[in-house]
């Protein structure tokens, strides 16, 4: 029973560079180093000699082999160097009458090792190089041990041809596989992480030259008659400028929506009055509401409903719905935006409800997505900054929309943390 015990706890040493490879790298968007292979490969190397299985007092069997092996395929020759000295320097101090004949087994099976590693990176057939390398790992030391204490070997005959093989063959395939697997499999996402950002940054050049050509086509052909036309009329020639120059308002502010979107989210936040904020940005939009015959009504809590946040960030995301409720509602009859909030436990909820034309399923599904707007001269971007704003702020976003009947989002957001000395 001791012996299947010290069995699992080698196995378990032979598979920790996984193990702390899965849990250091799971959330990181780099892939491993040479320097964490010679980190975990000495601590692993360090553990599994500090509770080496045994059946004879100073003579010791673990995954050296093993560790060695991995750190010699995934971190280099000079890794490996490094782990045979911290071995050596290692197994000096913990001395014994098997010291010699590790250190005499050690300069045999590191050479080899050396050697299996550059088969392991020439054939497609890796892991078959990993078996034969366990093999290895259990074959030679034996043999050389045999040959230096051969009623050792025989005493203890069963402990060797078993558990020896098991300790180097199992562990070495298994970590070279796992590990191998993981790495391969981070680098696939990495690189798909990449194509995403590539493609992105061609989606944001693409819908940028869409939306600014169209609005210097209207320019350059206005300066063409300007220029053709010598005897233009006065009012004509200002109504052309007129024109020319709310076309160039408009790619001022499609630029200036795209640079928005590169900025970072500020990490300056202050504990607001949303109730407050909801009241000043509805006075803000009334006007541009009654331009578009919408009501614009408003319910909220007369006592204060705090929360921590950026004060323009959070003004800017209720204009961005409350604009787009109030345009969604503009080619209708009696449109109306309704504006209502309370506070719901830990959390203030914001009900943005319209009766305008709302949206199908697949609009729905695609809302927030960068660059996608229902609206035909939109781009998308107020409720992506809206969203990611949002979502800064651990709060989320949820909406229910019919078509011909109206939208209602509704933002839920985290109330500050009350002040234990007010």
């Amino acid at each position: 029973m001791a012996q299947i015990k010290d069995l699992l706890l080698q196995l378990f040493f032979s598979l920790m560079p996984f193990v702390l490879y899965s849990f250091y790298y799971r959330d990181r968007d780099t892939n491993y180093t040479k320097k964490f292979i010679l980190i975990t490969s000495m601590i692993c190397l360090f553990l599994s000699m500090t509770f080496a299985s045994s059946v004879e007092k100073g003579i010791q069997f673990d995954v050296r082999y093993v560790i060695l092996f991995f750190a010699l395929v995934f971190g280099g020759f000079r890794i490996g160097l490094l782990l045979m000295l911290e071995f050596v320097l290692y197994r000096l101090y913990l001395g014994g009458p098997g010291t010699s004949s590790a250190m005499g087994m050690m300069m045999v099976m590191f050479p080899l090792s050396v050697l299996l590693c550059s088969v392991y990176h020439r054939t497609s057939q890796k892991y078959l190089v990993a078996v034969m390398a366990g093999l290895c790992y259990s074959f030679f030391p034996l043999l050389l041990l045999y040959i230096n204490r051969p009623d050792y070997i025989l005493t203890h005959l069963t402990y060797h041809i078993l558990i020896i093989p098991v300790h180097n063959s199992v562990g070495v395939l298994l970590l070279i596989y796992l590990f191998e697997k993981s790495a391969t499999d981070k680098d696939m996402y990495l690189r798909y992480l990449q194509s995403e950002k590539i493609e992105a940054v061609g989606q944001v050049a693409a819908s940028l030259v869409h939306e600014v050509r169209n609005p210097l086509t209207t320019v350059l052909g206005f300066l063409k008659l300007i220029r053709q036309d010598q005897a233009m009329p006065p009012e004509k020639l200002h109504r052309f400028i007129d024109i020319s120059i709310e076309e160039v308002k408009r790619t001022e502010a499609i630029l200036s929506e795209y640079l928005s979107m590169s900025k970072p989210l500020t990490q300056k936040r202050e504990v607001i009055d949303l109730a407050h904020e909801l009241e000043a940005v509805a006075e803000v939009m009334t006007p541009y509401a009654t331009m578009n015959n919408v009501s614009l009504i408003l319910h909220v809590p007369s006592e204060p409903v705090r929360l921590s946040a950026n004060r323009a960030e959070m003004k800017q995301l209720l204009v961005n719905f409350v604009k787009n409720a109030v345009e969604a509602c503009s080619a209708i009859q009696k449109g109306n935006v309704t504006l209502r909030m309370h506070t719901d436990g830990l959390l203030v909820k914001v009900h943005i409800r319209d009766n305008g034309i709302g949206m199908n399923k697949e609009q729905l599904r695609r809302l927030g997505s960068i660059y996608y707007s229902t609206k035909n001269t939109g781009t998308g971007l107020g409720l992506t900054y809206s969203y990611q704003v949002i979502r800064s702020m651990n709060g989320t976003v949820s909406v229910f929309s019919e078509l011909h009947k109206g939208t209602e989002f509704t933002l839920s957001l985290p109330l500050a943390s009350k002040d234990p000395d007010g």
